[in-house]
């Protein structure tokens, strides 16, 4: 075994939790990698705790571990309920504690939004890199936001939450009614994976290029990036997750953002314009999982 220190990195989501150990984001051995349904929390846990420890036994004891999860989450370390799943739509989660289940490794553990985490890689290592700020978006089976400024996530009263706010909607958009069961048609009610599917019973990526859905989905999230600009002055914004893989949506997302600036910042007169303020994550898919890795080290 070596001395190196060894540490946990778990990407929590809606549909699958990713686990990985290593020494270092570049440095994760091949047998040290795992993918586990999301299921109930309980048995999605104890499977967790199941795979570091066959990490252990072959590799060592931890360093620390680094939980990037889907929200609500209490980020607080002073509060009581610090590392619980707030109220969320995804049954037998709320309420439920993240972080008590792995204690048992006896090292530090350090919990962000997967979103935050996402961002904080994409900052260091990734689309980011050499910047000073940047904004993390990913639209998948919800929709959140991460914001990193001077290496640090944005956590408050919360984290952010920016998948819950109103846009205005699209004209040809106004008889679909939304699918966030606590605000109906708010971002993620109009623009996420299940509200692509509601809608037009396809996915997104597989929408003809002249489908006006495509558009109205940009339109909205476009409407997101120029909030995100307007109100933290991001140097870069990053779109990941299900719903724009592939960068397809990314033109319409720039283009109604453009409009919804109307030449306000000055980012068409930097090198690139919107094409390289508003991109596709520089890690891919494995933004998260660094991020918690990232997470880890620093605890």
């Amino acid at each position: 075994m070596t001395t190196r220190p060894l540490y946990g990195a778990i990407e929590a989501g809606g549909t699958k939790v990713v686990c990985a150990a290593g020494y270092g984001p570049a440095d994760i051995p091949v047998d040290c990698r795992a993918v586990i349904p999301t299921t109930a929390p309980g048995p999605t846990l104890a499977a967790v705790a199941e795979f570091f420890e066959r990490v252990r036994s072959k590799h060592g004891e931890l360093a620390g571990i680094g939980i990037a999860a889907f929200g609500p989450v209490d980020l607080d370390t002073g509060s009581p309920t610090w590392g619980r799943i707030l109220a969320t739509p995804k049954p037998g989660w709320s309420d439920f504690s993240m972080v008590a289940p792995l204690q048992r490794f006896g090292c530090p553990i350090a919990i962000d939004t997967d979103v935050n985490a996402a961002a904080l890689a994409e900052a260091r290592l990734g689309a980011g890199a050499g910047l000073g700020s940047l904004a993390y978006v990913t639209v998948g089976t919800g929709i959140g936001g991460g914001v990193v400024v001077a290496d640090r996530t944005i956590k408050g009263l919360l984290h952010p939450e920016m998948g819950h706010i109103r846009v205005e909607r699209d004209p040809r958009d106004t008889g679909f009614a939304g699918v966030c069961p606590f605000h109906g048609d708010c971002l993620e009610g109009l623009a996420s994976g299940p509200a692509v599917m509601a809608r037009w019973h396809a996915r997104a990526e597989n929408l003809p290029h002249s489908h006006p859905g495509r558009e109205i989905l940009g339109g909205y999230l476009g409407q997101l990036a120029a909030t995100i600009a307007l109100m933290l002055s991001c140097e870069r914004i990053v779109f990941g997750g299900g719903v724009v893989s592939g960068g397809a949506l990314l033109p319409f997302i720039r283009r109604s953002a453009s409009r919804r600036l109307a030449g306000y910042l000055p980012v068409d007169s930097r090198a690139g314009g919107f094409d390289r303020y508003i991109t596709a994550p520089g890690l891919g898919d494995s933004a998260g999982t660094t991020g918690a890795l990232l997470l880890a080290m620093r605890a």
